[in-house]
């Protein structure tokens, strides 16, 4: 078991539908990358940004970003993880991909697909969370819209982070500040949350506001709104057990199912 985890959190501009670009950018990001790191977080549907022209973008699990992924997670001994636009079975996927150093691949199908921007007319829904266990750490994926739903995010597996890739835009970026927070603070552990920045090729403008609590709700980052970031913050399993054992708030979770 690894006692820390530096976890890199890349706040990047995305070009519209364009993959190709979008990877030689994030190659360049990579590159820049001081030290070692065991995690880099990528935006939500970082080779196009939040596209509902799905078959303009869309890759299969062995196309070009899934490949280009598992060499940059080879290359720098580092876990990857983002959400691109995958086909499967004649569907789209708003889908997560963590790959780790050995080229082993998880995935997640965003649940909560954005209704208010037509997100459910083209993308299936996933069904499944994910709990990804990694160098020792309990990782728990989730996407964007996700973050308005703790149900979904209700820390039931005793995950250490919980984190968001996202496209959110500015006019509600309060409320990504204070779910994040949020969300650390009732299921206490790491919650983070990576953003882009810029203006998408529909006009929608995104300011970043990246960032990443601790248990107590304790902003340890500083992420700079309205630019390109790369952020390394280092997790400490002592503090979640130190918190977990001294404030037993998980044992006092209510009991119901999901449905």
């Amino acid at each position: 078991m690894q006692e820390t985890l530096k976890v890199a959190i890349i706040q990047s501009n995305l070009v519209w539908e364009n993959p190709k670009e979008n990877r030689a950018n994030f190659s360049k990001k990579f590159e820049e990358l001081s030290g070692t790191v065991d995690l880099v977080i990528l935006p939500e549907m970082f080779t196009s940004g939040f596209t509902m022209n799905a078959e303009n973008v869309a890759e299969s699990m062995q196309g070009e970003t899934v490949s280009w992924m598992k060499g940059m997670a080879s290359m720098y001994n580092t876990g990857v993880i983002g959400s691109i636009v995958i086909s499967q079975n004649k569907n789209f996927y708003n889908r997560l991909v963590f790959i780790d150093p050995s080229g082993d691949i998880k995935t997640y199908d965003k649940k909560h697909t954005f209704t208010l921007a037509g997100e459910d007319k083209v993308y299936s829904a996933g069904k499944e969370k994910l709990i990804v266990n990694y160098k020792g750490w309990k990782l728990c994926p989730l996407v964007c819209y996700d973050l308005r739903f703790p149900v979904w995010a209700r820390n039931t597996a005793n995950y250490d982070v919980l984190l968001y890739v996202a496209n959110w835009p500015k006019p509600r970026i309060s409320a990504w500040d204070a779910l994040l927070k949020a969300r650390a603070i009732e299921n206490m552990s790491y919650c983070i949350g990576v953003n882009r920045v810029g203006v998408d090729g529909l006009g929608i403008e995104y300011s970043g506001n990246s960032a990443a609590y601790d248990v107590l709700g304790n902003k340890i980052s500083n992420m700079e709104p309205y630019r390109e970031q790369t952020e390394i913050v280092t997790l400490e399993k002592a503090h979640v057990t130190k918190y977990r054992n001294k404030l037993k708030f998980l044992d006092d979770r209510d009991k119901f199912t999901l449905e």
